[in-house]
This record gives C-alpha cells, structure tokens and sequence, in this order.
C-alpha cells in the first residue's frame, strides 16, 4: 500500500487560510551544528541558535493584502501537510521586503517565529 507523502497542504496565519501556489518549507530547528576539523582530524562541532520558520510562495489573491503582511509581528502560523503532519510556529513575524511576482500572480512570504513544533 502506497502512503501519501505530498500534495495538497494548508497554512493559515492567525485562524486566515493563504492560498498556497506550491512551495511550503518548514523548518523547526532550533539550533544548528557544524563539524569542526583541524589538521589532526575532526574535534567535533560547533552548536548554534537558529531561527524557526515557514516559508511558501503564495497567490495574490483579493484577499491577501502586502500592507496587512507586513504588519505581522506576534502571529501564530499552522501548516497541515498532505501527510498528515502538522507544524505550528508561535509569535512569528514575516521577514524581508515583500515582492509580487506578477506574472505568475504570486508572492513568496517567510515567517520567522520564537517557537516552532510539530504538533
């Protein structure tokens, strides 16, 4: 028996569903390792804070404002995956300048948050 693994995925910023045109990446990681070598070998690695986020292209619909995007700086971010897995970002705020792409009617957004969990 096949599993699904991907498809049809759902994110809703504080209770309002985006509009999904077909990248979502989540990422929960709280902090990030990196091997440290020297020339007698490897001594092991280096352990830093990093930044949760979720970030996806979306449709720019008449409903998604840039403005009302911008303001978002304690939300609470939930995607639901095709898979069955649910992700939730709290207190997150949406990083860097927003750009509409117009000819594919879409807009790339990522949320950065203080927490994030699979749910």
């Amino acid at each position: 028996m096949a599993n699904k693994i991907a498809g049809t995925t759902y994110i809703k910023v504080d209770g309002q569903q985006f509009t999904l045109a077909g990248r979502i990446t989540v990422s929960t990681s709280t902090v990030e390792r990196e091997g440290k070598v020297g020339l007698s070998g490897v001594a092991g690695f280096k352990e830093s804070p990093r930044v949760p986020f979720i970030e996806g292209d979306f449709h720019t619909t008449e409903d998604l404002s840039l403005e009302d995007l911008e303001e978002i700086t304690r939300a609470t971010v939930k995607v639901e995956l095709a898979n069955g897995k649910n992700y939730i970002l709290r207190d997150a705020w949406c990083t860097g300048a927003l750009e509409i792409d117009g000819a594919e009617g879409q807009i790339s957004v990522r949320f950065e948050g203080m927490a994030g969990k699979e749910i």
